[in-house]
């Protein structure tokens, strides 16, 4: 569980296949729900109702305090946020090992990441957002789950990464993408390559997608993660600049 004061608000409700419950924290709400019959729990909150929406895809290591700081700051920008659950409750690993293996899982099964991402999407219009007027972003591997997302022809405005995996699966393609895409990587990410970077570009223009992609010199993998030995201040400055740049266009 996370820190801070939790109360139960309401009974589990059915929404389309995926069940949940609502619990408060002194800025946002953690909402407990379920997707083909397993547990998860996301984080929303909103500025005001009607506000634009943001859909939050977590790091490797699950949905952690990281993602419910960059979630209040966009609330404070005006925007609603859920930071969805690709793991599990109470999944947070904190070991290589385990967080190869949880983002193993689904790189493997994308049906399931697609069930994962239309899961925590219908649980935040339950909360009364306009799904339609919406960005989805994500951090590393929540980026490469983001670009799952674009593929899939979700009907949102614009899909987000930042440091996140740019490959494409073998059979996939972005013929069915809808929104703009916008790619932040750091030039020095030695995980994430300026080959791949320069693959995505060419698909992206093939299929005729709208995209701006950007690279920050000096800047390793996970660039943006506050306190960690990786941050790279003036890439993670301009990088969200950019975002909150992009939101405004895409959004307002």
């Amino acid at each position: 569980m996370k820190s801070g004061v939790r109360y139960f608000l309401g009974s589990v409700i059915l929404l389309m296949g995926a069940s949940f419950s609502v619990f408060a924290s002194s800025q946002g709400k953690f909402i407990e729900y379920s997707v083909a019959g397993s547990e998860y729990e996301g984080y929303f909150i909103s500025s005001a109702k009607d506000a634009p929406f943001v859909l939050l895809i977590h790091d490797w290591d699950g949905l952690t305090g990281y993602e419910v700081k960059r979630a209040n700051m966009l609330a404070n920008l005006g925007y609603s946020v859920f930071a969805a659950d690709l793991f599990g409750k109470g999944v947070r690993p904190t070991e290589v090992k385990d967080k190869r293996q949880h983002t193993g899982e689904l790189y493997k099964d994308r049906d399931k990441m697609r069930a994962l991402l239309d899961g925590a999407l219908s649980v935040a219009k339950e909360q009364g957002v306009n799904g339609k007027n919406a960005v989805a972003m994500g951090y590393c591997f929540g980026g490469a789950a983001v670009l799952e997302m674009a593929r899939s022809g979700a009907d949102m405005k614009g899909f987000v990464t930042f440091h996140g995996g740019l490959k494409t699966p073998k059979g996939q393609s972005y013929q069915n993408t809808k929104g703009k895409v916008l790619v932040m990587h750091g030039t020095a990410d030695s995980a994430i390559t300026m080959d791949q970077f320069a693959e995505l570009a060419n698909e992206l223009e093939a299929h005729s997608v709208a995209h701006q992609m950007v690279t920050y010199s000096g800047a390793p993998h996970a660039f943006t993660v506050l306190g960690s030995s990786r941050y790279h201040k003036e890439a993670d400055e301009k990088s969200w600049a950019l975002f909150t740049e992009f939101l405004d266009e895409q959004l307002r």
